[in-house]
């Protein structure tokens, strides 16, 4: 054949290909339903990995790369498992008949929450001063959340971290009876806030999702609940991710942010420090793209990722945290001790650091389907 030809049948078996995706996808979808009528959760790592077992083994048997084979089939199961979980969320249809008010409604996190309660049948409501996108012209919109009765069954507050607090003291002189939850990356800016609620004897909560606005799959994904000594306030914004595949965690508010100093604290600031290293060396970038390597590429393409990340926000996570100066401290110190050892040139010193990284890398507990 010539290469008109050998374009046209590989434009053939690409159709077939798609077909056969979407013939899985339903497939899939029927798997879910029966799952779900029979109570069987969602995602099944065991059957995950014998899956992914035999497409290598067939994949040997064809020629073709099992490593491959096992990245498509992990990128089918996913978009799989996506398609189920929606489509419990939207079976459960909780919020039938309730109203939520989401304070900032139109930022990023607002409208994922906005999707992901609207799924679930509750009306949505937004307070923002900036009209929403075309995606939730379904909800009511108002500019300002004081102008409601604030009569809602959930309010969420997905406003900037220094506005948060300030809704939350206002939420607590009108007393609303509805549950309320901030979702702020922090909880040591919010303290006072939070308190107050308390004290107004709302039904009051903090949740951090530990995501992106983007993030459909909730599999693997955390999400985090911080009890303000109002446990049935916990209790009411859990079952909320009830129906989804989340990894559910309570902490106290001081355990929060002394984790998240360095969960978030830290990878944000090594990969600060990371670009602008590289952008204060001298070095252009398409030359050093030039000399790149496996972990220049992959640390390359997180700093990236970082580096494109709103800076006011990335900001008060590393500034308003009462922990957040201890991450900082401890990157200042290693980077320090690795400074020392490689001057020294102790071969030692430096094998004790790798061999204690290795070590505290390979303790921490992995699911891999």
């Amino acid at each position: 054949m010539d290469l008109d030809q050998l374009r046209t049948e590989l434009g053939d078996v690409d159709r077939q290909l798609i077909s056969l995706v979407a013939r899985r996808q339903a497939l899939a979808a029927e798997v879910g339903r029966i799952k779900r009528a029979a109570g069987v959760p969602t995602r099944d790592y065991g059957q995950e990995r014998n899956v992914v077992q035999r497409v290598r083994d067939h994949a040997e048997e064809q020629g073709v790369s099992p490593d491959l084979a096992e990245a498509l089939v992990l990128l089918l199961i996913r978009s799989s498992l996506t398609v189920q979980e929606r489509d419990r969320v939207a079976a459960r249809a909780a919020g039938t008949g309730q109203r939520v008010l989401i304070i900032g409604g139109s930022g990023n996190i607002g409208r994922w929450f906005a999707r992901f309660l609207g799924s679930q049948g509750y009306a949505i409501e937004l307070a923002d001063p900036v009209p929403p996108p075309d995606e939730l012209t379904d909800c009511a919109y108002l500019a300002d959340y004081r102008d409601t009765p604030l009569d809602h069954d959930i309010i969420v507050v997905a406003a900037p971290m220094p506005a948060t607090n300030q809704i939350l003291h206002e939420l607590a002189r009108r007393r609303p009876s509805g549950l309320v939850f901030d979702v702020g990356s922090l909880k040591s800016p919010l303290r006072t806030g939070l308190a107050a609620l308390v004290e107004a004897g709302v039904a009051v909560t903090s949740v951090h999702p530990m995501f992106g606005p983007d993030t459909e799959l909730l599999s693997g994904r955390h999400v985090v609940f911080v009890d303000v000594g109002v446990p049935d306030a916990v209790a009411r914004a859990k079952a909320l991710f009830a129906p989804t595949m989340a990894v559910q965690v309570e902490l106290d508010l001081d355990s929060h942010d002394r984790l998240i100093a360095y969960v978030l604290g830290l990878s944000h600031a090594l990969n600060i420090a990371f670009f602008t290293a590289l952008a204060e060396s001298g070095e252009a970038a398409p030359r050093l793209a030039q000399m790149s390597s496996t972990t220049f590429d992959a640390q390359l393409d997180v700093a990236a990722r970082v580096a494109r990340e709103n800076p006011s926000l990335y900001f008060e996570i590393q500034h308003l945290n009462d922990y957040g100066t201890e991450s900082l401290a401890a990157l200042l110190y290693a980077v320090e001790r690795l400074r020392s050892v490689v001057r020294a040139g102790d071969l030692d010193g430096f094998t004790a650091l790798m061999e204690r990284g290795r070590a505290y890398l390979s303790s921490r507990r992995t699911e891999v389907p």
